[in-house]
C-alpha cells in the first residue's frame, strides 16, 4: 500500500517509515519539521535502499492537505503530526488544542473526500489520566492531568464519531506508554530541539557530558523507589506495532495498547541504562512537575491477541541502542562544526 505518514520525520514516525518500507508498503512523509529533521528522511532511504517521496508541509493547513492527497494515490494514513511535550502543554494549551485537534480533523477530511479507508492514529497513554494499573483499552479515560493528554482524547473522540457514521472507514487508536531506544543501526533515534522533554534522550545528553545533571521530577510517589513509574517500550517495537494494526485493519473502531506490560522507574531506568553502557549519570532530584502521575503501564493482551504483535525488545537493547545513537549522533554534529570552521 501507499502509506501516508504525517510527522514521519520525527521520532517514531521515523522508525515507523523504516517498519513499514521494510514490510513492503510505500511512504509518503507530510512533516513541517519544527521538531524534526530533513535528514531523517535521507537517513530512511539509506537504512531500506528504498525511495520515500517528502513534502514539507503543516498538516493543520487543509489547502496543502488537499492538494497532497490530490496529488498522490493513498491507501492508508499514520497520523503522526502533532505537539506531544506533557510539561509544556501545560504552559501552551493554545497551541496544543489547535495543532493536534486542528490537524487529525483536516487529514481525517481528506481521507473521507478522496476515498482513504484505513486511519491509524498515535494516541497516547496519557488518555488515561491517573487510573488504575496496568491500563486496559476498555477503561474509562482519565486525561485531564494535562492539555496533552486532552487533546488526544478529544482526537480520539472525534475519530470514534467520524468512524461512527462513514461505512468502510476504519480508524485504529493506538495508544503506546514510553517509547525509548533507536534502530540497531545507530543512524536514527530521539534527537530533540533543544532540552529534551523525554527521559532517555536527556539521559544520554547528561552521559555525553551536553547536559550538566539529570533532574529527576520527584521522588515522593508511592512506587518502588518513589521516582514515577513508565512502561518503557523500544521504538522499533512501537513502529512494528504501528505495521500490524495498518495491515490488520478493518472497517469501524479498533483500539490498542503498545507496551511491554511491565513499569520501571526513572532510577531503575538510569541505573539499567549505567549498567548497559558503563557509564554514570550523574541525578539530582527536583520538585514534581506539573501534570504528571505516579504509575502507567499497559495491559497489551488485546494487541496480542488481534495483532499478532508483542514487545520483544528489553530494557538492556533500549539503552544500548539509545546510546549507540546518541554517540553516532554527537560525533556528526562535531564532524559539521568542524567543516565549517574550516570553510
Amino acid at each position: 500500500m501507499n502509506i501516508l505518514v504525517t510527522g514521519g520525520a520525527g521520532y517514531i514516525g521515523s522508525h515507523t517509515c523504516v517498519a513499514l518500507l521494510e514490510a513492503g508498503h510505500s511512504v509518503i512523509i507530510a512533516d513541517n519539521l519544527c521538531n524534526s529533521r530533513r535528514e531523517a528522511v535521507e537517513i530512511v532511504k539509506q537504512i531500506v535502499d528504498k525511495e520515500v517521496t517528502f513534502r514539507e508541509i503543516d498538516v493543520t493547513d487543509a489547502e496543502a492537505v488537499d492538494t497532497l492527497f490530490k496529488s498522490h494515490k493513498i491507501d492508508g494514513v499514520i497520523h503522526f503530526a502533532g505537539l506531544k511535550a506533557v510539561g509544556e502543554s501545560v504552559e501552551k494549551p493554545d497551541a496544543y488544542y489547535f495543532n493536534n485537534l486542528v490537524s487529525t480533523i483536516i487529514v481525517a477530511k481528506a481521507c473521507l473526500k478522496y476515498g482513504v479507508e484505513r486511519f491509524v492514529f498515535s494516541s497516547s497513554a496519557t488518555v488515561y489520566g491517573d487510573n488504575t494499573v496496568p491500563f486496559m483499552e476498555t477503561m474509562d479515560l482519565l486525561p485531564t492531568t494535562n492539555p496533552y493528554g486532552e487533546t488526544k482524547a478529544m482526537c480520539e473522540r472525534i475519530l470514534t464519531d467520524i468512524a461512527k457514521v462513514n461505512p468502510g472507514f476504519g480508524v485504529s487508536l493506538l495508544r503506546y506508554f514510553n517509547p525509548v531506544g533507536a534502530h540497531e543501526s545507530g543512524l536514527i533515534g530521539e534527537a530533540p530541539n533543544g532540552i529534551p522533554n523525554n527521559l532517555m534522550p536527556y539521559i544520554t545528553q547528561v552521559a555525553t557530558g551536553k547536559l550538566s545533571k539529570l533532574r529527576v521530577f520527584g521522588d515522593d510517589y508511592h512506587t518502588v523507589d518513589g521516582t514515577g513509574v513508565r512502561d518503557y517500550i523500544h521504538v522499533v517495537d512501537v513502529a512494528e506495532g504501528h505495521v500490524a494494526a495498518l495491515d490488520h485493519l478493518k472497517e469501524g473502531l479498533h483500539i490498542y495498547n503498545l507496551g511491554t506490560g511491565r513499569g520501571t522507574s526513572v532510577l531503575e531506568l538510569v541505573h539499567a541504562f549505567e549498567e548497559a553502557n558503563d557509564i554514570e549519570v550523574p541525578y539530582d532530584i527536583v520538585e514534581r512537575r506539573s501534570g504528571d502521575i505516579a504509575s502507567c503501564y499497559a495491559d497489551v493482551s488485546k494487541a496480542e491477541r488481534e495483532l499478532g504483535w508483542g514487545a520483544k525488545r528489553d530494557i538492556v537493547e533500549m539503552c544500548r541502542d539509545a546510546w549507540r545513537f546518541e554517540t553516532n549522533y554527537r560525533q556528526k554534529e562535531e564532524l559539521n562544526k568542524t567543516v565549517k570552521s574550516s570553510i
